[in-house]
């Protein structure tokens, strides 16, 4: 149900702005928005200090493909560099290049997943995955699922895949991480 999502998503930001995060929203009406943080405070096993780490650019269906996510990329990168970052960095899985213009990848976890990055300064250090997200790895048998409320959909599909694999007998085990150092160093 939306009411869980958007109450689920309204209360994780308002706790991340004291670390620096940035929700932009296009001045269209409608699901247009980029959502950033210092990389430091990301919800992520990544080292990349200094760099701003985008979690989410988000355009909805009906207002692709008029230029709101190159605005809103364009702003994000313009507010970072003013804030004297280094670059940008972002993760995406293998098969999926990010929206980043012209990104390089600097570090792969096993799992396929890529950590890309947007340099603005020569010679900065590149970001990595901590070793616990290069690796990942789990002694629990079955499945195990980690997620934040960061994403919103996470508060209406958690509950269903929950219900999917009792259904199926599968073993499952979903965690909530509720600290970015939780998150920082998830397996």
């Amino acid at each position: 149900n939306n009411d869980i999502q958007v109450s689920s998503k309204k209360a994780w930001l308002s706790e991340r702005f004291e670390d620096g995060l940035v929700f932009l929203k296009s001045t269209e009406r409608g699901k247009c928005f980029i959502e950033y943080i210092p990389a430091e405070n990301a919800w992520n096993p990544i080292s990349a200090d200094g760099y701003m780490y985008i979690d989410c650019l988000w355009v909805a269906g009906s207002f692709k493909g008029h230029g709101y996510s190159s605005d809103l990329l364009n702003a994000c990168i313009e507010d970072s560099k003013n804030k004297g970052k280094k670059g940008l960095c972002i993760l995406a899985a293998a098969k999926k290049k990010p929206f980043l213009a012209d990104p390089k990848v600097c570090d792969e976890a096993d799992n396929g997943v890529q950590l890309w990055y947007l340099p603005f300064v020569e010679n900065a250090t590149l970001p990595q995955f901590k070793e616990c997200a290069k690796h990942p790895h789990t002694d629990e048998m079955g499945y195990v699922l980690y997620y934040t409320s960061q994403c919103p959909f996470n508060a209406k599909y958690v509950p269903v895949i929950e219900g999917i694999a009792k259904e199926k007998a599968i073993q499952f085990k979903a965690i909530q991480l509720q600290s970015k150092e939780e998150a920082q160093n998830a397996p």
